[in-house]
């Protein structure tokens, strides 16, 4: 009965009206009253606290505000960089590609190639049969006959097949003097011509700049890559004003007449034509 007696004395409490009222202190005249109870004041004061924490999150989670939060980004912006990351991993993984297909083609051009050094594995059976490898009389007559019928054959020679581009006309890079021809027992696989230096050096036809950077022997080189597995280098120069991928027309300057490169002595460009992996004479097809 105690307890009960207590549960509405509390529950009186709550329920037990006041009047808040605010006068004057001049002439205590009365401006503002308001009647409540304590139940109602906590009931007010809840309400206000739900709104606000409602105004808040709703703040937070649906306009830009959330940004200024630390540690809470946006889902975009997340998104954006994961994309990029990709992006600059597949750029890094081509450029990559590229670096070394460079390098591949200078060490051919340049002669740098490594010969294999794998060694044939050794046969340690000891049962092995002893193998005759004197040729046989017929054998021997037919190399002999072989080798006086083509003697005299003028029908091969040393120079690739150039049917192909017989029919090209080659522009003239630049306009000067030979000063050392093309010669393969010296591994001079183009042909020197001395210029007028900062003269513009022109592509000889149409192709793509395959190659267009600095090395140590040769200076400035550009490289260009034309039809019918067709190259054309040009060495020395002081300064190449096209770069990889680009397309460029005959006769359409790709570089600067200079004296770049240990190798270079003079001013002068050095002109190199490639077909199907093999030098020719530049001379055969261009007028310097």
């Amino acid at each position: 009965m105690a307890q009960e007696k207590k549960k509405k004395t509390l529950s009186q409490k709550l329920r037990q009206k006041y009047r808040l009222v605010i006068m004057s202190d001049a002439s205590f005249a009365e401006k503002f009253s308001l009647r409540l109870t304590p139940g109602g004041f906590l009931i007010s004061i809840g309400a206000v606290t739900i709104f606000m924490t409602f105004l808040v999150i709703s703040l937070v989670a649906f306009t830009p505000l959330k940004e200024y939060i630390p540690g809470y980004g946006d889902i975009s912006d997340r998104k954006a960089l994961i994309s990029l990351s990709l992006k600059a991993d597949s750029i890094e993984q081509l450029m990559y590609a590229k670096t070394q297909y460079i390098e591949n083609l200078q060490n051919v051009l340049n002669g740098n190639i490594n010969t294999d050094t794998t060694q044939p594995k050794k046969n340690t059976e000891k049962n092995n049969q002893p193998i005759n490898t004197k040729p046989s009389k017929n054998d021997s007559d037919l190399r002999r006959e072989i080798e006086q019928e083509d003697k005299f054959s003028l029908s091969i020679s040393s120079s690739p097949n150039i049917n192909g581009i017989s029919g090209y006309f080659f522009f003239s890079p630049v306009k000067g003097m030979v000063t050392h021809s093309f010669n393969m027992a010296e591994k001079h696989y183009g042909v020197d011509v001395a210029t007028k230096e900062n003269d513009f050096v022109k592509a000889t036809l149409d192709g793509t700049v395959i190659y267009a950077g600095w090395t140590t022997n040769d200076g400035y080189v550009v490289q260009l890559q034309h039809k019918n597995n067709l190259m054309s280098l040009y060495k020395h120069n002081s300064e190449v004003i096209k770069s990889i991928g680009d397309h460029v027309k005959a006769g359409e300057p790709i570089a600067v007449v200079g004296n770049t490169g240990e190798t270079s002595n003079g001013t002068h460009l050095h002109f190199e034509l490639w077909y199907n992996g093999l030098p020719i004479n530049p001379q055969d097809y261009v007028l310097f």
